[in-house]
């Protein structure tokens, strides 16, 4: 593939056929731009696993041409990855306020502050990156200063709407103004990259401003303490929370890092303006605990958030139990149904009183649903449609809603180059692409030994067997076995293992016991074997010999 033709392409690493992971590439007559740099979480599908990121192999390969990367918002399925990757990118960051913030923030923990240049943009702001000529247009979604990107080239223009909704009444920022998008349609737009999360709910919008009353009401009814859990990063609901507190006489404690972290971001920003500062676990015996509202991280059952811990009664400061009331003011992201189900039955288990969205309007979810997404289609007219942001079942969903306003929807699967011009849009080619899982302080291939290894483990289990031998390969004891997870150590049937393995090992050649290499290797069938026929299963097995 000749990296230097000339021509608009666009190249979707993470984001397309799952949610999460969003990192987009757009190519510009050779020269690459970034547009979003996100993690995501791998569910319970996968759970040898945790956080992921986008693959970045093939742009690594290619950084010298990659001009920037832009972020459209401060979502971790955003911005999250951009300290995991950025020796592989290497280029200058353009963002605005907010999303610098919260960017510097990640930065400064990870010890790259003084690494990264960052180019703060203004909302609606228009500005170059090479022969990129970008236009950053204001939207509503679940965090401050939310923007799409507009692209302008000779080739055509490209909106790239990022998240968004079209909230009829925002808590932070103004309602998204449509006149803006009817007059890029009217300019001509050749694509609109545009996302799909929300599109097959079919409702009237759901207003921010909505879900601040109903929390209010419910607040205000609440006998007992009230905790409430959202996503850290939802400024417009934690702003909301702590007003329904403040309607309520109530103080408000924050539990947990990303909060904390938020509510800095937030207030260096100007936002959070006419809430007062808030309690933490560190001064929070200053306030009245039998009446106060405690927002809380952990929405989405994360093994190590402050509600989690709390679920489990191991938390260092809170405890809920009889009299208190959780709120999830917050939607289920696929695949944390369980983690989720658990902690909540904790709770309850506990004594807590237990409020979703199921019974209460306490959430109103960032992204377009189906009538928000066709009036954007209207309004910008697109001549292809090109869905990502979501599971196959969305792109789908997005795909007809893109022919039923006469735009040619593209289905693209990560790593897809699709050529936007010169010339009608087709794929051109695939590049690698995948997923890496963080571990710790390292990045491991999905598809590596490690991670198979592990899985192998958690599916079969692990069993390590040592024996010593002297110098004629004799046993000088019974062997001894390990095998957590797959047997009882008091099991009648595990001492049979440990037998028939040490006499299957002295039956062995004497030639064979002779030689070390040979001698483990032989151990090691035997044992899979032995397990295979009583288990009907294949551990790893690890043999450790020793000759004296």
């Amino acid at each position: 593939m000749n990296e230097q033709v000339n021509d608009f392409a666009f190249l979707p690493l993470g984001g397309t056929g799952e949610i999460g992971m969003n990192f987009n590439l757009y190519r510009l007559n050779g020269k690459w731009l970034a547009i979003d740099c996100g993690i995501g979480f791998s569910g319970n599908d996968m759970p040898e696993a945790d956080i992921l990121v986008p693959d970045p192999e093939f742009i690594a390969r290619h950084k010298e041409d990659l001009l920037a990367l832009v972020i459209t918002h401060a979502h971790e399925d955003h911005i999250g990855a951009v300290t995991y990757l950025w020796q592989d990118l290497e280029c200058p960051v353009y963002a605005t306020k907010f999303a610098a913030s919260i960017l510097r923030r990640k930065l400064r923990e990870a010890g790259m502050l003084e690494d990264v240049t960052i180019h703060l943009i203004n909302m609606s702001d228009r500005f170059n990156i090479g022969e990129f000529d970008l236009e950053f247009i204001p939207v509503t979604h679940s965090i401050p200063e939310a923007q799409s990107v507009f692209i302008r080239t000779p080739y055509g223009n490209v909106l790239h709407t990022g998240d968004w909704k079209l909230d009829p009444e925002p808590v932070i920022g103004n309602v998204t103004n449509l006149e803006k998008f009817a007059e890029l349609g009217r300019e001509g737009v050749l694509a609109m990259v545009c996302d799909s999360t929300n599109v097959i709910v079919k409702r009237a919008p759901e207003s921010e401003m909505q879900v601040r009353r109903s929390l209010v009401e419910l607040i205000a009814s609440i006998k007992g303490r009230v905790a409430v859990t959202c996503f850290a990063s939802n400024v417009s609901r934690v702003e909301s929370i702590a007003y329904a507190a403040k309607q309520a006489n109530r103080p408000v404690v924050i539990i947990g890092r990303s909060l904390k972290n938020l509510e800095i971001a937030a207030r260096e920003n100007g936002y959070l303006a006419d809430i007062p500062p808030f309690f933490t676990e560190q001064n929070m015996n200053d306030v009245d605990l039998d009446h106060v509202v405690f927002i809380v991280t952990g929405s989405q059952g994360e093994e190590r958030s402050a509600l989690t811990r709390i679920s489990f009664d191991v938390h260092q400061h809170i405890s809920f139990g009889n009299g208190d009331t959780v709120i999830y003011s917050s939607r289920t992201i696929p695949g944390n149904e369980l983690a989720i189900m658990r902690v909540q039955d904790n709770l309850a288990r506990r004594g807590a009183r237990v409020i979703t969205s199921r019974d209460h309007f306490v959430h109103a979810s960032g992204h377009a649903c189906y009538e928000e997404v066709c009036e954007l289609y209207k309004l910008v007219q697109p001549t292809y449609g090109i869905p990502v942001h979501g599971e196959w079942i969305h792109l789908n969903a997005q795909a007809n809603v893109a022919k039923e306003y006469n735009a040619e929807p593209v289905l693209l699967e990560d790593g897809d180059i699709l050529r936007l011009g010169p010339g009608k849009p087709q794929i051109v080619a695939g590049v690698p692409c995948g997923r890496l899982v963080i571990d710790g302080n390292r990045l491991l291939s999905v598809d590596g030994d490690v991670l198979s290894a592990r899985r192998r483990m958690l599916y079969n289990g692990v069993v390590v067997a040592s024996f010593a031998v002297n110098m004629n390969g004799d046993l000088l004891s019974d062997p001894n076995i390990s095998a957590p997870g797959l047997f009882d150590q008091h099991d009648e049937e595990f001492d049979d293992v440990i037998d028939e393995f040490g006499e299957l090992l002295e039956r062995l050649p004497h030639k064979v016991r002779l030689n070390d290499e040979e001698l483990v290797d032989n151990a090691k069938m035997i044992l899979r074997r032995i397990l295979g026929r009583r288990l009907k299963k294949k551990p790893m097995v690890d043999i450790h010999l020793l000759r004296l």
